[in-house]
Order: structure tokens, then C-alpha cells, then sequence
């Protein structure tokens, strides 16, 4: 039973569903996921020097392909690492950017911060930054050295 609704949340039986987005560049690829309302959304992409240059028109086009806009968006979590220098520092420069002018919240995640847990699936990051209690709005980021 659905009690009230607005663009950026829906509230089920007195639990609020966030709309988030999920970056991760630190890896081979560049993994977009995005939940909104229960339903998840992927894209992949080649992590490469021209995809990093290019990540925001990558997130948009992706956004708009599931007709969802920034304004959609409540928290976006990013994998702040161990991986690329670019594509971390990429990644964590759009959701810092993405914070100040649409006061979207970000969450930087490692998946060594998920201790004790395997093959996690990227959907079950914002319920395990909540029970990792990993905070929003800070960034330290891990390199690969």
C-alpha cells in the first residue's frame, strides 16, 4: 500500500525508497547502477581514458535512457576504491560537483569496507553503507599505489 509520493521518494508501509546511483570506476569497467522505486538499471562501459573524459555525458545519457533525471536523484554512492587514480578522482569530482549545485548527497564506499561479505551485488550498496554506517558527504579515497 503506497501512503504518499513525490518525485523523489515513495513511502511503502512507513519505508522510504531512495532514488540512487551507484558509480563505479575504480575497477575495468565503469559500472552505472541505478535504482529507482525497487527497479535496477546497469550500464557498463570500457574503463578507458576517453570514457573517463566523457563520464558525465555517459551518466546522462544512461539517466535519460530510464527516464530519470538528476532531479530524481536523492544519495549517490561511489566507489572510492582501490582502483584508477582516474576514473576515482573522476568519479568522486562528479558527485562532488553533482552535490553542490542539485544538493544531491554522496556516500564513498570501498568494498573493503563491507567486511566479512562476499560477491556483493552492487543494489545492496546503499542498505550496507547504512549498516556499515559509512557517512555521507566525505571523500578518502584509496588509490592503487
Amino acid at each position: 500500500m503506497i501512503l504518499s509520493s513525490t518525485a523523489l521518494e515513495l513511502t511503502v508501509k512507513n519505508k522510504t525508497i531512495m532514488n540512487n546511483l551507484i558509480i563505479d570506476a575504480a575497477k575495468d569497467e565503469i559500472i552505472l547502477t541505478l535504482i529507482i522505486n525497487k527497479n535496477i538499471y546497469t550500464c557498463r562501459k570500457e574503463n578507458s581514458k576517453i570514457n573517463f573524459d566523457k563520464l558525465t555525458i555517459i551518466i546522462e545519457e544512461f539517466l535519460v535512457k530510464n527516464e530519470v533525471t538528476l532531479d530524481d536523484i536523492k544519495n549517490i554512492y561511489v566507489n572510492r576504491g582501490p582502483g584508477s587514480f582516474a576514473g576515482i578522482r573522476n568519479s568522486l569530482s562528479i558527485s562532488k560537483a553533482l552535490f553542490l549545485t542539485k544538493q544531491i548527497n554522496y556516500y564513498c564506499f570501498s568494498f573493503l569496507d563491507f567486511k566479512g561479505l562476499e560477491k556483493i551485488k552492487y543494489e545492496d550498496i546503499p542498505d550496507l553503507c547504512d549498516k556499515f554506517n559509512l557517512k555521507k558527504n566525505l571523500i578518502n579515497p584509496i588509490y592503487l599505489r
